[in-house]
């Protein structure tokens, strides 16, 4: 059996649309950018100035 290639995917996905994704059926009643804000916010990167990355997770 060959090994799948990076170049698969779009083939992958098609398969899995096609069985009935429920990721896609789902996307279809959730608007999911209503979600982008905090998300954006959340995973936002440190601008440097203190020399480190930003933890999202204090302990």
């Amino acid at each position: 059996m060959k090994q799948p290639g990076f170049f698969d995917v779009e083939e992958r996905l098609a398969r899995l649309s096609g069985l009935g994704d429920q990721l896609e059926a789902f996307s279809r009643t959730v608007d999911f950018e209503v979600f982008r804000p905090g998300l954006d916010k959340g995973l936002a990167y440190a601008d440097g100035s203190k020399g480190g990355v930003r933890r999202l997770i204090r302990c």
